[in-house]
């Protein structure tokens, strides 16, 4: 049914959250600033509401990366420069990776039986960075990073031009996998292909992003393609 695969990185193969906060830690700590659980989580907080304005065209990137650590600091009353703060911040980011279980096996095992290409919303250093280090970046056939294809899911603009550099790509053949509603499953929607949710919390849809598949780990689904 499906021959082209499109995957997500951050919380569908990598570790994003957990990622994040070894970063964040490594960051504030360098700043002689305690990165306490509260921080973390409110800086997770606002790091996902600059990435949403993003995908919603609000804020550019360059705004998102230093515009998290202005907001942070001025809640918490930090005194610290937000800009070197967000270089030092996706200096960390790009080190080391940390696989979802079982996502290095499935990314393996379905790059036998179908063409995997990757879509990424991140930032091309970091992503391309962490890619080398995970070792996984032979199982695609092409990698497309937001940043280096000059827009960002779920934009359709992005998707038209990857599809564009896929070798006889059929929408009705494509499967988008990913975590995120709003850059994924809005990314399918809007680019016309099917879409599979990867939602481990059991998150709610919402009536306006429609999903075709639901799984709980990128591990599912190999049996989910073959039940079809």
């Amino acid at each position: 049914m499906y021959e082209f695969l499109l995957l997500d990185l951050d919380d569908t193969i990598l570790d994003f959250k957990l990622a994040e906060k070894i970063a964040l830690d490594q960051t504030l700590q360098s700043f002689d600033l305690k990165p306490t659980r509260e921080v973390c989580a409110r800086y997770s907080q606002i790091n996902q509401l600059h990435w949403e304005m993003l995908e919603r065209k609000e804020l550019t990137r360059e705004q998102v990366k230093v515009g998290r650590f202005n907001m942070l600091f001025q809640e918490y009353g930090i005194q610290a420069d937000s800009k070197i703060c967000a270089r030092r911040y996706m200096e960390n980011l790009a080190q080391g990776h940390y696989f979802i279980p079982g996502a290095r096996e499935a990314v393996t095992r379905l790059s036998k039986k179908y063409k995997l290409y990757l879509v990424s919303n991140g930032t091309a250093d970091v992503q391309l960075s962490r890619l080398n280090s995970a070792g996984i970046g032979k199982y695609f056939q092409k990698i497309f990073i937001s940043e280096q294809v000059g827009a960002d899911k779920p934009d359709p603009v992005f998707f038209r031009r990857c599809f564009e550099k896929i070798p006889g790509f059929e929408r009705r053949k494509a499967l988008i996998v990913g975590d995120s509603l709003t850059s994924d499953m809005l990314g399918g929607k809007n680019a016309g292909i099917d879409s599979c949710w990867v939602n481990p919390q059991k998150k709610p849809v919402r009536e306006d992003i429609p999903v075709t598949y639901q799984i709980g780990a990128l591990s599912e689904l190999e049996d989910l393609l073959e039940a079809l």
